[in-house]
């Protein structure tokens, strides 16, 4: 067995897309297990990677993925699923258990929540917790860490965070939104994640991991107003029905609903380390502080810093929110030689966009306009078999941005079909 063969699961998810660079980095030899493999196509780390298709709730389609590998990172929630999701959950840990052991794999790392298991906490939670417990009911040793909100660019209690602040000059919210929470950024989990392959100290046990820092889900929200140069206020309520707050978070911002719904259930109690023995274990680690995290979040605020996660190779137009943006994605086909087409979109008159960036080697022209009500690009990208795509972002800032997003949105999708047919036509000219 080769040491430095690693399986990530979930390798579509947040925090595998942030992992997996990292070890490749390192040296090591990664596997990518995802129920959706050709959503990893567009990543910028695909090619160094052996992909694998696989479902957990499938136990036969685990033993490729985990033949002859030394360590897997079970980074995988079933959310999505909706109502039975907790059952779902610990089956699915139980088939991963069960065909790791088979398999003669060596060690699990297993990201899970950080609550106090012995109070009453939301079903999200206590499932996170029972799934790190039905992981080492198994033979495989298992390391577990707990985290509680994350913060950085993707990160979905970030995105909550982002979104509903630039929103709301007067955020409504339950009476928890002063319960205690303690943020971790998103690179000190991929530390913790990384150092738990190499400090054997705290091989198998189970760690609890927040930044320096405890405070209150509203100081978070005020912190990143402050940040972003808005005033915020709170109108706390005394009741809101979760399913009234998940089917608002799931409108305004990435969180699909039953994400939403199973994690504002999560809030409703504190999530603070009460055990600090990661400190002790992996002192390498230098905490980082939740404005440090949000400040290097917002650095990302640009097309070519994210993940592209709805270029899966469909050529299907989307529309979708995704790391401070809003996004719109139109493609087409055109008969055409690539100089042509490329030479189209660079003569094109772009009234008060400029050029932000051009590749011809990538095939790629990005533009942007800068307004009060957010940052704004177009980018085009000519891919495989002559596919152009015209993808519109909109980072919007305050709730100006939202209306200009729902008010305008038919009037942006017609404008960027013009601009696609526009190009096809130019292109084919002789």
């Amino acid at each position: 067995m080769d040491c430095n063969t690693i399986l990530v699961t979930g390798a579509t998810g947040y925090i595998a897309s942030r992992l997996i660079p990292q070890l490749l980095d390192r040296g090591h030899r990664v596997r990518a297990l995802a129920r959706r493999p050709h959503q990893i196509g567009p990543r910028n780390w695909s090619a160094k990677t052996d992909i694998f298709p696989g479902d957990v709730t499938n136990p036969a389609s685990l033993a490729p993925a985990l033949k002859d590998v030394h360590t897997a990172y079970y980074l995988i929630h079933n959310m999505s699923s909706g109502h039975g999701y907790t059952q779902l959950e610990l089956q699915a840990a139980r088939n991963f258990a069960q065909a790791a052991e088979e398999a003669g794999v060596k060690h699990i790392i297993y990201l899970g929540g950080l609550a106090d298991e012995e109070q009453h906490i939301a079903p999200h939670m206590r499932s996170r917790i029972e799934t790190g417990a039905t992981l080492r009911a198994g033979k495989v040793p298992v390391t577990e860490f707990r985290a509680g909100v994350i913060a950085g660019s993707g990160s979905i209690s970030f995105e909550m965070i982002r979104f509903m602040t630039e929103l709301f000059p007067i955020i409504p919210a339950p009476t928890w939104i002063q319960n205690k929470s303690q943020p971790i950024a998103t690179q000190n989990v991929i530390d913790y994640l990384l150092a738990a392959l190499e400090n054997w100290d705290g091989h198998g046990k189970v760690f609890e991991i927040g930044g320096p820092e405890i405070t209150t889900y509203q100081e978070l929200m005020l912190r990143y107003a402050h940040i972003r140069g808005h005033k915020r206020s709170f109108l706390v309520l005394p009741y809101v029905p979760v399913w009234f707050m998940a089917f608002g978070i799931g409108l305004m911002t990435p969180v699909p609903r039953p994400i939403a719904h199973a994690l504002v259930g999560g809030l409703s109690s504190d999530s603070v380390v009460m055990h600090e023995h990661a400190r002790t274990v992996y002192p390498e680690i230098k905490l980082i502080d939740f404005d440090s995290a949000a400040k290097e979040a917002l650095t990302h605020l640009h097309p070519l810093r994210i993940e592209r996660v709805w270029d899966d190779g469909t050529g299907r137009s989307k529309t979708l929110k995704h790391e401070g943006f809003f996004i719109a994605h139109h493609e087409t086909k055109v008969e055409a030689e690539p100089e042509k087409i490329f030479t189209a979109i660079k003569n094109m008159k772009w009234h008060e966009f400029v050029v932000d960036f051009i590749e011809e080697n990538r095939c790629l022209v990005l533009l942007s306009k800068h307004t009060s009500i957010g940052q704004m690009w177009l980018e085009w990208r000519l891919g495989n078999q002559n596919h152009i795509a015209l993808t519109y972002y909109l980072a919007p800032r305050g709730p100006l941005g939202f209306l200009y997003w729902y008010l305008l949105y038919p009037l942006h999708a017609l404008q960027l079909r013009r601009l696609l047919k526009r190009v096809v036509r130019n292109s084919v000219v002789k």
